[in-house]
């Protein structure tokens, strides 16, 4: 997950100023150590980090927070306070141009997912901000660029301009005049990328920005990459005078100091984050969330954003309706399932949880997406009649159903234990408060 590593060290060191009643001095001075190496070895910039940890040490020190009746609390409180600040005030919004379309050049090194992003980045504006974007394929250099954006946007379900190995000057410019007479309102500009920065690509990137003139030039940069990604920031803010990052690969196994250190280096804000693989896998970058969850306290405002985003409420209430009858069954449990799928992936949607964010072993999170998926594959392989009375599945529709998902017949007796306890659960709805305790203590045999 993201920032495992760094909010682990921070909790660690936070939990050392929790076991005191009183801090002093000296102790507020040993906490910031300890984050000063955590923050460094995130690969967050080393001014960066130094401005931070003195920024945090004065007003820890220079306050009230050493005579706090919590003065561990004030220190997060703190630290939270200016990570959010150092990541930027507030969620930046795309420059929109006083009259459409709007104009995103998005530009970056190969490799680092810039036109899978701009689908994504599409897709987001058209679902979300009722936009009706153009893409633009303007990466004439690399082999299957071109088609590469047609397949992402046929995903999206937004078009995609394209003039074969038209000089890319030449494609924008009638890109443009296609959205103005078609009726597109925001146009996203894919520019080819290169595995380094050199003369050439920026030359031709500065020729398409003074003729197209974009609102916005949006940077895609790799998380992942780390300090790479804030020098390959730096760079093109002053060869092209950039507006914007985009962070990719957010999800993976990143040191998170290129989203704490992009702002602090460039001026620049952080728009978007890339949080997986599906078109759908996109999020606005909320400094605030962010500090939240490096500091292991959850997101719970951008999982309720999700859950209303992607639930149907006409079948969320069938399922109460359901529910309240006792008539819950596999297809129900199953629409359930794809619905929670929408959301992200299972580490995703943990590390969006207070008090499990980054406390979840990523080995105990692949397995229990693991045994998700054989659920879904051991229900998908039920007959319709099967998912709608599992009391009907003998023995002999064990194997049947085993054999058809790639699995054991004690893999489906586990799937068939499971949901009668589910349905055990669901009687208590109704059952006043005591029966209400009794569902909150879990099922046991889940994978979550």
């Amino acid at each position: 997950m993201a920032f495992e590593s760094l909010a682990d060290k921070l909790s660690a060191a936070f939990k050392k100023l929790r076991s005191k009643g009183k801090l002093s001095e000296n102790d507020v001075k040993e906490a910031m150590r300890e984050v000063r190496f955590a923050l460094l070895e995130a690969d967050v910039n080393y001014k960066v980090t130094k401005d931070f940890v003195k920024s945090v040490t004065e007003r820890c020190i220079g306050s009230d927070v050493l005579e706090s009746l919590t003065p561990s609390q004030q220190v997060i409180k703190i630290v939270n306070e200016e990570l959010t600040a150092l990541m930027g005030e507030g969620t930046a919004r795309l420059n929109a141009a006083a009259h459409p379309p709007t104009i995103v050049m998005m530009c970056g090194l190969q490799g680092a997912g810039k036109t899978t992003h701009c689908a994504k980045l599409a897709n987001y504006m058209r679902k979300q901000m009722g936009k009706r974007p153009l893409l633009v394929a303007c990466d004439i250099y690399r082999p299957a660029a071109i088609n590469q954006l047609q397949i992402v946007g046929e995903r999206a379900g937004v078009p995609v301009f394209e003039m074969g190995t038209e000089k890319p000057v030449k494609i924008a410019r009638e890109a443009i005049k296609h959205a103005k007479d078609h009726g597109n309102d925001l146009v996203i500009i894919d520019t080819a990328g290169r595995l380094h920065i050199d003369e050439q690509m920026m030359e031709e990137l500065m020729e398409l920005k003074a003729e197209i003139q974009p609102n916005e030039i949006m940077l895609v940069v790799d998380a992942m990459t780390g300090q790479d990604a804030v020098n390959v920031a730096q760079s093109f803010d002053e060869a092209l005078g950039i507006d914007s990052v985009m962070l990719t690969k957010l999800d993976g196994d990143t040191r998170g100091g290129a989203a704490i250190s992009i702002r602090a280096v460039t001026g620049k804000p952080i728009k978007f984050a890339g949080i997986g693989e599906k078109v759908e896998d996109i999020e606005p970058f909320h400094p605030d969330r962010m500090a939240s969850r490096i500091l292991g306290m959850g997101d719970m405002l951008t999982l309720i954003e999700k859950a209303q985003e992607d639930f149907d409420a006409k079948k969320a209430a069938e399922v109460a309706e359901k529910l309240k009858k006792n008539s819950f069954d596999f297809n129900d449990l199953l629409d359930q399932m794809q619905q929670i799928n929408k959301m992200g992936s299972f580490g995703s949607i943990v590390n969006m949880l207070p008090g499990l964010s980054n406390k979840v072993k990523d080995e105990d999170l692949d397995r229990g997406q693991d045994q998700l998926k054989q659920m879904e594959s051991i229900i998908y392989s039920m007959t319709m009649a099967e998912r709608a009375k599992p009391s009907i599945i003998n023995p002999s529709r064990k194997r049947r159903i085993a054999a058809g998902s790639g699995t054991k017949v004690e893999d489906v007796n586990r799937v068939l234990r499971q949901f009668e306890q589910m349905q055990k659960m669901f009687k208590m709805f109704g059952g006043g408060k005591k029966g209400k305790r009794r569902m909150m203590r879990g099922m046991p045999g889940m994978p979550f």
